[in-house]
This record gives structure tokens, C-alpha cells and sequence, in this order.
């Protein structure tokens, strides 16, 4: 099988379509394995064999204060209030940083943490990087959302009827911050990458993921070679700072415009294969299924188009005040062409807020006076560079992931 190095492998749907269809060529996969994804079922335990327990000690939840003005706690995880935003500028402050964690935030010593990569896909044999090895290499800085596949997860509830299961994110698990760290493609290149290796399985260092009373190891997710050639960052740093624990240290993936569960945090192995690998994190997780899609789903892919405004929920306005409202889109396809809001009486185009950018949001305003006393609802829809708009409507998918309709957000006046 040769190196797949082409332009459409750094696309997780065409990706996900092509290892289908070489387990039906009998090229991918064994066949009860794909009965099992099939059937939305784990293939890593049998396929990948026993993991290590890492090298992480005892955890909390999460690390980090978590005042109830920022954020929103779901057990392990945390949501940012949207409201925590207005006045911070383009760059999510680390303290107002979401946070979403499968088990806990581990403490690991920098100074024995390894980075171990290993696999078919090597040519001379399993390889470590220390974080001073990390340090010695060339640096790289990108600014990048990233984004929980589930974000906005409540809606499908709350506005269009539906059951859907896991956490029920509002609009607030994104993040936007610079980045700073070396390349994956770095680390493979000194590693000994191979010309036939394909696959890469990215794991962390927190504690297993049970669930179900089945434990399903370490979380990893696997990406093609030509997506951790073209711009996956291993990075030590965020918003200038040496990363702090609920977001990764000492070192975790960034993997722009793909769904937040492929940026690892704590990570600590990278198998690079000649074959493909999987791992519940594709299979199980992070498909769209249901009867709107195939039997197999749909592998959750890049990020989609979303809007909100910076304001709590129910927010109140005096009776014919003049406002400013002020609001964030973003898209996994790249920048926001256009914002347009409905206050109640038709659709106006938004004005926008400093620059545009690829990998992360755009801030935008819109003049407002509040009318006559009630309740009101304000609604925003972004268009990206590709001529993708927010529709009305998300399709159902039954856990809740790529919700991108138009959200309808109550607000009164008095």
C-alpha cells in the first residue's frame, strides 16, 4: 500500500470513505471488525492489543478555578458562558478556556515524560522525545480554534425536539489560542517515517476511559500521514505559556479545523503503522448515525458552521436603549464571509470586528434598539469562504455531534 500523501486524505470524510472501502477491496480492517463499527462498536481492544497505564499520577477533574460567572460545570468537563467573552479580546484567555475531559486532568512530570513513538510505520525501531528534545527542535506558532464535536449539543433538544445522548454543551466548548510547539511532521521525519506508512494513533496519558463497565484503554484517535504531514502541532505552549494541566501539559495535539477529540492532550505514544489503525474514538464515537445516515454512520469530520452572541442567556435590556450586540462565527472550512443578524424584524449584515482568519473565529457587531417590553429573539447566521450558511435545521444524529443551525437566543426587554 503506498503512502497516502495526496490532498484528499486530509479530509476525515474522504479518509473515512477510503479505509471502507479498502475493507471491502479486503485491503483494511478485518471483516468482523468492521461488523463492529458497523454496529457503532470498539475495534481498538482487539485490534491494538493491551495499553500501558502511562505515566500520569493520581487526578482531579479538573484543575483549573471554575467560577460560575465563566463557566458552566457537566462532571468532568466545563463550558465557557459566552457572556465571559465580551471584552476579551480575539484570544481565549486560558482561565476562561473550556474544558473537556473523558476522565480527569492528570499530573505528569515534565521532566520524565516521554514521547514515545513506535510502529510498522518507523524504520529503525520504537523512538523517545523528551521535552527538551521537543525544545531543541524548530518552533512553529499558529493561532487555531479548537472545538468539541458535541458543542451545541442541547440544541437538538431545546430547539428541535430531539433525544440525543452525552454532554449538553451549549455554544461555549470553543476555544480559540496561539499555539506554539513543533510539527508532527518534524517529530516523524527524526523518528524514521517510512514511505508505505499510513496511519498515525496519537494516545494520551490520563486514566482509561470506562464506560459501560468496559474499559476502553487510553484516549487516541487515529490520523492519516497526510494530515499530520500538512499542519498538526505538537504544542508545548498556549496563549505564550508553557501549557497548563486541563489543557494538555506537558505536551498536546492541535489538529486544525478537525473535530477537538483528534487534539490528544497529555500525550504520551504515537503508533505510526503501514497499516490502518482505529480505535473507539472513530467507530464507537464520533459517528453520525442514525436513519438519516448509512449503517456504518459517518465519520465525524471537520468542524462546521456556528455563530453566538456574546450575551448570558435571557439577557435584559432597558426599553429603547441603543445597543451595540457583538458576537463570534467560525467554520472548519476557514474564514467567515459573512454575518447577518435578525433582531426580530428581518435579516442585516453584520459588520466585522478586526481581521479574518482561517483557523480560528470572527468577531462582528450590530447596532440594535431595544423595542417594546417582552421577551425577543435574536438569531445570527454566518456564511463561510466556501458559501456554506447556517441552516434552520440540523439533521438528527443520535449523540448529538455537528449541531450547525441558526440558534435562537432569548433575550428580554423591560
Amino acid at each position: 500500500m503506498s503512502r497516502m500523501t495526496g490532498t484528499g486524505l486530509t479530509d476525515e470524510a474522504t479518509y473515512d470513505r477510503t479505509r471502507i472501502e479498502q475493507w471491502r477491496a479486503g485491503k483494511a480492517l478485518s471483516r468482523r471488525g468492521m461488523l463492529q463499527l458497523t454496529a457503532g462498536g470498539s475495534l481498538a481492544l482487539t485490534a491494538l492489543g493491551a495499553l500501558p497505564s502511562g505515566t500520569a499520577s493520581a487526578a482531579t477533574p479538573i484543575v483549573k478555578p471554575l467560577p460560575p460567572e465563566i463557566f458552566e460545570v457537566y462532571g468532568t468537563n466545563a463550558e465557557t458562558r459566552w457572556e465571559a467573552l465580551s471584552g476579551q479580546g480575539y484570544l481565549t484567555p486560558v482561565e476562561r478556556f473550556f474544558v473537556r475531559n473523558h476522565t480527569a486532568t492528570p499530573t505528569i512530570d515534565v521532566g520524565t515524560w516521554r514521547l514515545k513513538l513506535f510502529g510498522s510505520g518507523l524504520s529503525g525501531g520504537p523512538v523517545e522525545f523528551s521535552y527538551r528534545d521537543l525544545l531543541r527542535l524548530p518552533s512553529e506558532t499558529i493561532t487555531s480554534a479548537i472545538e468539541c464535536a458535541g458543542n451545541g449539543r442541547s440544541y437538538f433538544t431545546s430547539q428541535q425536539g430531539q433525544t440525543v445522548s452525552g454532554t449538553a454543551w451549549k455554544l461555549g466548548a470553543i476555544g480559540v489560542a496561539r499555539w506554539r510547539g513543533v510539527r508532527l511532521a518534524t517529530v516523524l521525519a527524526k523518528a524514521g517515517l517510512t514511505r508505505n506508512a499510513v496511519d498515525v494513533l496519537p494516545e494520551g496519558l490520563d486514566a482509561d476511559y470506562v464506560t459501560g463497565g468496559v474499559n476502553l484503554g487510553k484516549v487516541r484517535r487515529p490520523l492519516p500521514v497526510a494530515k499530520a504531514l500538512q499542519d498538526v502541532l505538537l504544542a508545548y505552549e498556549m496563549n505564550g505559556h508553557p501549557l497548563p494541566p486541563d489543557h494538555g501539559h506537558p505536551v498536546r495535539l492541535v489538529v486544525p479545523s478537525w473535530a477537538g477529540i483528534s487534539s490528544i492532550k497529555w500525550l504520551g505514544r504515537i503508533e505510526v503503522s503501514e497499516t490502518p489503525l482505529v480505535s473507539p474514538w472513530n467507530t464507537q464515537y464520533y459517528r453520525l448515525l442514525g436513519p438519516d445516515y448509512p449503517a456504518e454512520g459517518t465519520l465525524v469530520t471537520r468542524q462546521v458552521v456556528k455563530s453566538a452572541f456574546e450575551l448570558p442567556w435571557n439577557a435584559e435590556f432597558a426599553a429603547g436603549d441603543r445597543q451595540v450586540l457583538r458576537g463570534r462565527s467560525w467554520s472548519g472550512n476557514g474564514r467567515i464571509r459573512r454575518v447577518d443578524v435578525d433582531t426580530g424584524s428581518g435579516w442585516r449584515q453584520a459588520k466585522f470586528v478586526g481581521a479574518a482568519a482561517d483557523r480560528g473565529w470572527q468577531r462582528w457587531e450590530i447596532p440594535w434598539r431595544a423595542g417594546v417590553p417582552g421577551v425577543h429573539t435574536l438569531r445570527a447566521r454566518a456564511t463561510d469562504i466556501t458559501g456554506v450558511t447556517q441552516p434552520e435545521v440540523t439533521p438528527h444524529n443520535t449523540q448529538g455531534y455537528l449541531f450547525d443551525a441558526v440558534v435562537r437566543h432569548p433575550v428580554r426587554v423591560v
